[in-house]
């Protein structure tokens, strides 16, 4: 075998050159396809033909542009060589609905042999840049976040995540109206189709007035709103503008009267189904209806958007499930993907479906999941 200019490369036979590669695996941990062609001296068709063999056996296991060795311990993802590529993540929180976006980055920047370093905000534009410029810092390369984007100081935060010199996926976010060409990819959740789902079944179980009652504190809400608002409109059902409520979020001062205070308005419009942002203001809703006389289903029908404790509701909740695991992983795999691709790589905008997961709480009864929109 001989290199480009006509010498004889380093691995004239296949076992010598798999010999090599692995040799090289061993010491480095990860190793780039195309150094590989550059130290044998062979085409690239062919490092490929033996890197499947490797494979195919079992010795080495493919990632982004190249390969590593099948088996790592934790907290070792290269046996002391760097990882393939550093991923930095930024969310606001590391509570509730954030747990599994986390996760399902760290399963996909981890199967193609990357480290991701995560830290939490506190959903302020000034902290989110500080906690960005401290991975920055850390050497990343390429970020994962989940910014305040609201006001002139999230529209500051924005422009300045678009400036920087390193690929951003936003998670959870998409830039306002104000900024319609930020080239920033984006992973994101269908929340106003979420909400469009659940109010959908309601109305399958014969509700016409159908409350929406959202967290202060929750981001999601104004999604939600829309699509609530949105699918009561397309279904031709009773105006109800006054019944889309913001609660305080449930345990915090004050939440018990509010949590009344609505109740005692739905019964007298009438209105016998609840959406409810999130699992917690759900818990409570039915916790305050049982104090109040109100039976959950036979009298009010609730359905919970997030899906995090819904199960373990008395009832068990119906609910609206984002997928949040994938959404992490498809995040991680369109910023490994901005990373690895040194063309001309179009803006790419992803948005997934949630699902609904039907339980007690509303009196029907669902074996499956529903993934989409009925009638």
């Amino acid at each position: 075998m001989e290199a480009g200019d006509g010498t004889p490369g380093p691995g004239g036979l296949a076992w010598e050159r798999q010999e090599h590669i692995l040799a090289a695996v061993r010491r480095a941990g990860t190793v780039r396809l195309s150094d590989l062609v550059r130290r044998l001296g062979v085409s690239a068709v062919t490092v490929r033909r033996d890197v499947t063999a490797l494979a195919d056996r079992g010795l080495v296991r493919r990632v982004h542009g190249g390969i590593t060795l099948p088996y790592r311990g934790l907290g070792e993802p290269n046996r002391g060589g760097p990882p393939a590529v550093f991923v930095g993540m930024v969310v606001p929180s590391a509570e509730y609905y954030w747990p599994e976006v986390i996760q399902g980055a760290q399963a996909a920047v981890s199967a193609e042999g990357g480290r991701l370093v995560m830290r939490a905000s506190s959903y302020d534009p000034t902290d989110d840049r500080r906690q960005v410029t401290a991975l920055l810092d850390r050497g990343i390369q390429t970020l994962l976040v989940a910014p305040t984007i609201a006001g002139a100081a999230g529209l500051e935060l924005l422009r300045w995540l678009g400036s920087l010199p390193i690929p951003v996926v936003l998670v959870e976010r998409l830039p306002p109206p104000a900024l319609p060409t930020l080239a920033l990819d984006a992973a994101t959740t269908a929340h106003a189709l979420g909400a469009g789902l659940a109010v959908r079944h309601l109305v399958t179980l014969g509700h016409r007035l159908i409350a929406l009652i959202t967290s202060r504190s929750s981001p999601t809400s104004r999604a939600l709103r829309a699509g609530w608002r949105e699918t009561t409109a397309s279904l031709d059902l009773p105006p109800h503008g006054h019944l889309d409520v913001d609660v305080p979020t449930y345990g915090t001062p004050g939440w018990v009267d509010a949590y009344d205070e609505v109740l005692a308005r739905c019964r007298e419009r009438g209105v016998r189904a609840l959406l409810v942002h999130s699992d917690r203001e759900a818990i409570g809703m039915v916790e305050r209806a049982r104090d109040s006389g109100l039976r959950v289903p036979e009298e009010l029908a609730v359905v919970s958007y997030d899906d995090e404790v819904a199960a373990a509701s008395d009832p068990p909740l119906t609910a609206v499930r984002p997928q949040k695991h994938r959404l992490g992983a498809l995040a991680a795999e369109l910023a490994l993907a901005r990373f690895a691709d040194t063309g001309e790589r179009p803006v790419h905008r992803v948005q997934l479906w949630p699902t609904l997961i039907v339980r007690e709480s509303c009196g029907g009864q669902q074996a499956e999941p529903v993934t989409q929109p009925a009638g």
